[in-house]
């Protein structure tokens, strides 16, 4: 089984910058608020092909590095790189073969499904029957057709989970960030989304955080798992688990600690 505590590796010399297959790369990220340390020397990598399931409590700092590997949120120190793209100076490369899924993602509430995924392919360049198609298998893997054309605003926070991550799907990115991709759904909805992210294991390299431990069991074939801004694990689920439960397992390198969103 893998340490239970996981050293932090320093900038310039990350775990996973040894190979190349390696597609997300944090590589000793800390971030400071103020004096706060939301996020204290994360090094972690996620291979080509594996779905990784980002695991920890709420306010462990999930949500702070997925910002900080999609280039939303600038690291105090270290570095975040997608497919080989340093996210500092190379954001606008890197986004052409990424999707992210912020928690609660920002939508604009007067439009429609129909006319919000109609400007981000215009925001992404998109023409033509690449444009055509690619709205139309986002439609179809999201289920959005019965509200293609209602207020973002009247539709349920289930169908605006699905709108966020259409438009997460519509470039067919080659890597996915996905923070939180449950959120907010029904059973049956839950479910969709589970065969749509295994789904994408096929093609995709797909990062997702939860703290659900039902959805390592059921998508990932890799975990990281962070606690109080700090790398406790990393590794398969089998050698998270040992002779253990994973509710045990989790239990364990986190203590149960719940704080403030980080």
């Amino acid at each position: 089984m893998s340490d239970t505590t996981v050293p932090p590796t320093q900038p310039g010399n990350p775990l996973a910058m040894s190979s190349a297959d390696d597609l997300i790369v944090a590589d000793g990220l800390v971030k400071y608020y103020g004096d706060f340390v939301a996020v204290d020397g994360a090094s972690f990598s996620v291979p080509k092909g594996s779905i990784t399931a980002f695991l920890g409590p709420n306010g462990a700092g999930k949500s702070t590095i997925m910002k900080m590997l999609t280039g939303f949120l600038a690291p105090t120190s270290g570095r975040a790189m997608i497919a080989g793209y340093d996210m500092d100076s190379q954001r606008l490369q890197a986004s052409r073969i990424l999707g992210y899924l912020p928690e609660n993602g920002p939508l604009y509430p007067e439009m429609t499904p129909s006319s919000f995924l109609d400007f981000i392919a215009d925001a992404r360049g998109m023409r033509g029957a690449e444009r055509k198609s690619a709205i139309e298998r986002v439609v179809q893997q999201c289920s959005l057709a019965e509200v293609w054309h209602k207020s973002i605003r009247k539709l349920s926070k289930g169908f605006r989970q699905r709108v966020g991550l259409a438009q997460a799907l519509l470039h067919d990115p080659q890597v996915l960030i996905l923070d939180e991709p449950t959120s907010g759904l029904d059973p049956n909805q839950i479910l969709l989304v589970r065969e749509l992210v295994r789904g994408f294991g096929a093609t995709k390299t797909v990062l997702l955080s939860t703290h659900i431990l039902q959805e390592v069991e059921a998508m990932a074939d890799r975990v990281v798992m962070i606690n109080e801004g700090r790398l406790v694990f990393t590794g398969t689920p089998q050698e998270l688990v040992g002779d253990a439960t994973l509710e045990q397992r989790f239990h364990a390198l986190t203590g149960a600690a719940e704080g403030a969103s980080r």
